[in-house]
C-alpha cells in the first residue's frame, strides 16, 4: 500500500467502524442488563401486587378456590405474539397445589414450582422467568411469569434500531473520510506539483509560510537540500573554471618552452627549456594528483572505522614518499621519535583521509622551505586526542591570510613556485570529516601548523553545506 491517501483512508475507516462495533457491544450488554434488571423490578412489583389486591380482599381467592371446579377458567393459553402485549402471565395457586387463577396469557401448566423469589423454567418450548410470592393469611402463591423470547426481541429490536442506521450511513461515511483525506493532503499535492513543475536549475526555496506545521519540516529539508545543492553546483563552477585556467597556464608554458628547445640549436637554450619542462610537468602532476585527492575527501562517506591508524609510521611513510622533493630542495625532515618508538600515537580513523592531511601539510612544509633548512614532526597525545606539529622554516601565512588560506586555489603572498593552492584546501575538509582541526602558529622555531585528531570518533557527515564551510573558514 504505497498510497498515503489510501492508508490514510483504511486506518481512519478501520478505527471508525471498530470504534462502532466496541459501542454497539457495549450498548448491547449494557441494554441487557439494564432490560433484565427493569423487568424483574417489574415481576417483582406485579407479583406482590397481585398479592396486595387479594389481602385487600379486592380478589376473593378464598371463593375461588372453593368454586375453581364449578367456574371456567380463562381462555387457553396462547404463546406471545409479535407485538409486546402480554408479556406478562400472572398465576394464583393454593398452598395444596391447585390452580386458583390466571391470567389470560398464562397457560395452565404451573409456571414454576419454587415458593419465593426468582426462577427460570420451560413451558411447552417457551421460556420463562417467573417471580414467585407466598401469601401466608390466604394459603395462596402469586407466580408472575415474563417470557425470555419477548425479553431477547424486545433488545434486539434495540440493537436494530442502532445498527441499522449505522450499516445505512457507512458508505456515506466512507464517502466524506475519503474527501476529507483528499482535503487533507491537498497542501503535499500542490507542493508536488509545483516541484514537478521545476528546471534543473530552479534551486529557490519553497515558501512555506502557509503550509500546515506537519509539513514545514519537510519543506525546511527540501530547502536546506535546494540550498546545498545550489553551493554545490556553484563550487562546481568554481572549481571547473579555476582548474581549467591552472591547468592552462602550464600547458602553455610546456608548449611554449617545446618550441623553444625544438628552434634552437643552442644547448643551453635546450637545456633551460627541458628544464622548465620538467618544472612545468612537475606542477601539473601536483596540481592532477591534488584535485583527484579534492574529489575523494569529497565523495568520502560516513562509516565505522576499525582500522587503528599509527602516526609515526604514516609520517615516516610520507616522508619516505617525499623524498625526491627533500633532495630537490635540500630539505631533511627532523621526527622526534625513533625507528622503532614504543609509545605509537594510535587513532581509530580512516586512514586515507589523516594521510591525506598530513602529506599536504608536510608538502606545503617542504616547498615554503629555504633550500638546507629543516622539516620537523612532533606527535603526541593530548587527552584523548592525537595531535601532529609540523614545523617549517619559511615565511609563513600573515594573519590576514588565515581567514582565507584554505580556500581553494588560494597562494598567498609568498607562493611556492610550483604552488597549486590545493593543499590546505584538502588539508581543512579531511580534517572536518575526520572531526579534527587545524591552527597555524609563528613561533621562534618557524611556522607551526598544529592538526589535532580524535581518537576514536566517527567520520561526521560532511554534505555540501559543510564542504563550503571547509573552504570559507580557518
Amino acid at each position: 500500500m504505497n498510497s498515503m491517501r489510501i492508508r490514510l483512508f483504511t486506518i481512519l475507516l478501520a478505527t471508525t467502524s471498530a470504534v462502532w462495533l466496541f459501542a454497539a457491544v457495549w450498548i448491547y450488554a449494557s441494554t441487557q442488563a439494564e432490560v433484565e434488571r427493569v423487568l424483574d423490578a417489574r415481576l417483582m412489583e406485579a407479583a406482590r401486587m397481585v398479592s396486595s389486591l387479594i389481602s385487600d380482599h379486592r380478589v376473593d381467592a378464598a371463593a375461588a378456590v372453593g368454586v375453581a371446579t364449578d367456574k371456567p377458567l380463562p381462555a387457553p393459553f396462547e404463546k406471545a405474539s409479535g407485538n409486546y402485549s402480554r408479556q406478562l402471565s400472572c398465576q394464583i395457586w393454593s398452598l395444596e397445589g391447585s390452580l386458583v387463577s390466571r391470567s389470560e396469557s398464562a397457560p395452565e401448566t404451573s409456571l414454576a414450582d419454587h415458593t419465593s423469589g426468582f426462577k427460570e423454567t420451560e413451558i411447552d418450548g417457551q421460556r420463562w422467568r417467573v417471580y414467585a410470592v407466598v401469601n401466608p393469611a390466604l394459603g395462596v402463591r402469586v407466580l408472575v411469569g415474563d417470557s425470555l423470547e419477548i425479553r431477547e426481541r424486545l433488545i434486539g429490536d434495540v440493537m436494530k434500531g442502532l445498527l441499522l442506521p449505522g450499516i445505512i450511513i457507512l458508505p456515506v461515511l466512507a464517502l466524506l473520510i475519503w474527501l476529507s483525506v483528499g482535503r487533507g493532503l491537498a497542501p503535499l499535492t500542490r507542493i508536488a506539483v509545483g516541484l514537478s513543475g521545476r528546471s534543473a536549475t530552479e534551486l529557490h526555496p519553497i515558501d512555506d509560510r502557509a503550509a500546515p506545521g506537519e509539513i514545514r519540516p519537510v519543506l525546511h529539508a527540501l530547502n536546506s537540500l535546494f540550498g546545498r545543492v545550489a553551493e554545490a553546483r556553484e563550487r562546481e563552477r568554481s572549481f571547473t573554471a579555476y582548474a581549467a585556467h591552472e591547468l592552462k597556464t602550464p600547458l602553455a608554458g610546456l608548449k611554449t618552452q617545446a618550441q623553444i628547445a625544438l628552434r634552437t640549436d643552442d644547448p643551453k637554450v635546450q637545456r633551460d627549456a627541458l628544464s622548465r619542462i620538467s618544472t612545468s610537468v612537475d606542477r601539473t602532476s601536483r596540481m592532477v594528483r591534488q584535485l583527484i585527492d579534492l574529489a575523494a575527501v569529497d565523495s568520502a562517506v560516513s562509516a565505522p572505522v576499525d582500522d587503528a591508524v599509527d602516526l609515526h609510521s604514516l609520517l615516516s611513510e610520507i616522508a619516505s614518499d617525499l623524498e625526491p622533493l627533500l633532495t630537490a630542495g635540500e630539505v631533511r625532515v627532523a621526527r622526534a621519535w625513533g625507528e622503532h618508538d614504543p609509545t605509537a600515537v594510535m587513532v581509530k580513523a580512516d586512514r586515507t583521509l589523516v594521510q591525506l592531511a598530513l602529506r599536504n601539510v608536510m608538502e606545503n612544509a617542504i616547498q615554503h622551505s629555504p633550500r638546507g633548512s629543516e622539516v620537523s614532526c612532533k606527535v603526541f597525545r593530548s587527552g584523548d586526542d592525537a595531535v601532529v606539529v609540523i614545523t617549517d622554516q619559511g615565511h609563513g601565512i600573515s594573519a590576514a591570510e588565515e581567514a582565507r588560506v584554505t580556500e581553494r586555489f588560494f597562494r598567498g603572498a609568498h607562493p611556492a613556485g610550483h604552488g597549486s593552492g590545493l593543499g590546505l584546501s584538502i588539508v581543512r575538509m579531511a580534517l572536518d570529516r575526520l572531526g579534527g582541526d587545524m591552527a597555524f602558529e609563528k613561533t621562534a622555531e618557524g611556522f607551526v601548523v598544529r592538526m589535532r585528531f580524535p581518537h576514536d570518533r566517527p567520520v561526521p557527515d560532511a554534505g555540501p553545506g559543510r564542504q563550503a564551510a571547509a573552504g570559507e573558514n580557518l
